[in-house]
């Protein structure tokens, strides 16, 4: 059964090309420095948004028109398959990315539940074999079921904590053997609402004992994946536990677990913690711990996780500073947590969707190497900072003054203006990278 009919293999036809089903931007075997394209962004399709959501929202069910609609829960889940590995097939998608509710139904018992789960990964590894297609990073839906409404590895009751354990082993097991890149850990619902019934200090030692058993169990079992952590303020608990990448690094080096994480950073979550993209990656990067990328956007009218499609070019060559920067993604890829617009129901709104996202990362690619070889503004960036190049500047960067030294350098300095930090300029600047391009 062909799901997306009438829809070839989009390919690349240039920035002037008014073919909708085309990519303007994205031309997966340029060379763009010292990598291809598609070197430098391992695109994943979510299978959650993609696939399972059915353009749901806080305000509303289902409504995408999609082949399995109405069919028995596994039945859906087997076309879902098919449909998925179509997809990524049409957009040259190299990975994907999956909750392991995203996958199949869940059942009354933890057996059966694992029983039709593991159809599926049947049918997942087949497809593997015969497309080439490879799994980015899987994770546990410890969110979804009732029985997490007060956490998982955070909650008050140890039976609760004990299947959240259950099920992360299975979903690692999958891991394992579908060959993941990488295996990410969402505090989807840890968490708390209230101090008035919330032991904090108990939580998150539970967080981090749930963390370490995950390490051990990753060493028995042979699992060469990346370990991620993805970072959320708030949505659905009032505070998460993981609230930015700087408090989910303290986090890690508290309960020294950093040598095992990496970051899973999203845009959306980036601005619901009052922060820009660039600023959470940065974070992530001085600590070398930059792992991997949820691509979407937040409407910032809206004060909730709206995950759309990345379209805005300002933050796609921010963040593409940050990735060239980085070296890459070594370790991770960008994956399209996003979903499209709950109007567009149809499934030509996917395939337009995953271009209009490729297609802006790739312009954001373009510019950000620009800038980079350039060296416009980490010139400026430089020089701003040169007064530590030399004199008592040298000491204070070599760490080797002190306050008694200081104050008799300072008693005797005459006050005098500070030059301009040239903003405005600046910003002028980089718009002059971005359309002149």
């Amino acid at each position: 059964m062909e799901y997306f009919k009438g829809i070839e293999k989009a390919v690349y036809k240039g920035k002037d090309s008014n073919d909708a089903f085309s990519f303007k931007h994205y031309n997966a075997s340029e060379t763009i420095g010292n990598k291809t394209m598609e070197e430098w962004m391992p695109f994943a399709m979510s299978w959650w948004h993609t696939l399972a959501s059915g353009s749901s929202d806080p305000f509303g069910s289902a409504a995408a028109t999609r082949p399995w609609n109405g069919k028995e829960p596994l039945e859906a889940s087997k076309m879902r398959v098919e449909a998925g590995f179509e997809l990524m097939q049409k957009l040259g998608i190299n990975y994907f990315c999956f909750h392991d509710r995203d996958l199949a139904p869940e059942c009354k018992s933890l057996k059966e539940t694992n029983e039709k789960l593991d159809i599926i990964i049947g049918l997942i590894e087949e497809s593997m074999n015969k497309t080439g297609k490879k799994l980015l990073w899987a994770t546990s839906s410890l969110f979804t079921n009732p029985r997490y409404m007060h956490g998982a590895a955070t909650s008050p009751y140890a039976d609760v904590f004990a299947i959240a354990s259950a099920q992360t082993k299975k979903t690692m097991d999958i891991a394992k053997k579908l060959n993941a890149k990488g295996y990410v850990f969402w505090g989807g619902r840890e968490g708390y609402e209230t101090l008035l019934n919330t032991d904090m200090k108990r939580e998150l030692e539970h967080l981090a004992y749930f963390l370490s058993m995950a390490v051990e169990y990753k060493e028995k079992i042979g699992f060469k994946g990346q370990f991620f952590i993805e970072p959320k303020p708030k949505e659905p608990t009032k505070h998460q536990y993981d609230f930015d990448a700087a408090t989910t690094l303290e986090f890690l080096y508290h309960y020294k677990l950093d040598k095992y994480f990496e970051l899973n950073l999203e845009v959306n979550h980036a601005t619901l913690a009052g922060h820009t993209m660039q600023h959470e990656m940065q974070v992530a990067r001085n600590h070398n711990k930059l792992g991997s990328v949820d691509i979407n956007y937040g409407d910032t009218f809206l004060g909730w996780d709206t995950d759309m499609f990345l379209t805005n070019i300002y933050d796609a060559v921010f963040m593409m500073i940050e990735v060239i920067k980085n070296g890459g993604l070594k370790n991770g890829g960008f994956n399209f947590d996003a979903k499209v617009r709950r109007p567009s129901h149809t499934m030509e709104d996917l395939v337009y969707s995953y271009i209009a996202g490729m297609d802006t990362l790739a312009w954001g690619l373009r510019i950000a190497d620009k800038i980079i070889r350039d060296g416009f503004f980490d010139k400026f960036i430089e020089e701003r900072y040169s007064s530590y190049n030399s004199g008592i500047g040298a000491k204070i960067e070599s760490k080797s003054t002190s306050f008694e030294e200081l104050f008799d350098y300072a008693i005797n300095l005459e006050e005098k203006g500070l030059p301009s930090g040239n903003q405005e300029m600046l910003e002028a600047k980089l718009n002059q990278f971005i359309y002149n391009n």
